[in-house]
């Protein structure tokens, strides 16, 4: 089994990363599925897109300005509090893949986003406009001062740059998992 890279390692290079078109949308992050990541059923296991996504969300907060040096020098960083990911399709060994990030809302001291993840033809594709993603996930994340344990609000920069990042949410987001009746 070859050995995980580590957050920092993976979140943003120039091959895994593709510039946006202009400053009002997030780089596309790209990864391969490794064999190590299929499970028992012959395709990625659960946890692996749990694993993209948070490198895609490592990649969102190097874009942002919320990178090692911003955690190093403040104590400060992001901290899920809630998420919703949808499986929607299998993925196989040796897929490319491409996870688009989307800011949803941001406030003094949370934000609100999505990743969809994409299977696309080659390591650095770009999913085509009318592809449809495999997975989805939604996030709420709390800026934490970490040194004080307790949650802080953005520095301004931060926020602007999070705020320029807002779209409309997709169709989607807001969901929550359906009830189950139970059986009688």
């Amino acid at each position: 089994m070859s050995e995980q890279p580590t957050h920092e390692e993976t979140a943003v290079t120039e091959q895994n990363a593709v510039a946006a078109d202009d400053d009002t949308s997030l780089p596309l992050f790209h990864r391969t599925v490794r064999p190590e990541w299929i499970d028992y059923n012959g395709h990625m296991s659960e946890a692996f897109y749990v694993l993209v996504f948070g490198y895609a969300t490592d990649a969102m907060m190097i874009e942002t300005g919320l990178h090692a040096g911003y955690r190093e020098s403040t104590g400060c960083s992001l901290h899920t509090a809630e998420s919703h990911l949808r499986y929607l399709r299998e993925v196989a060994a040796g897929s490319h893949l491409a996870v688009r990030t989307r800011l949803l809302g941001v406030d003094a001291k949370k934000a609100r986003f999505c990743h969809e993840l994409y299977v696309v033809g080659a390591a650095d594709d770009v999913p085509e406009p009318e592809a449809v993603p495999v997975a989805t996930t939604e996030l709420l994340a709390l800026h934490v001062d970490q040194r004080a344990g307790r949650t802080a609000p953005f520095p301004d920069s931060v926020r602007e740059r999070l705020a320029s990042l807002v779209e409309p949410a997709p169709a989607w987001a807001g969901r929550s998992i359906a009830e189950v009746p139970a059986v009688r």
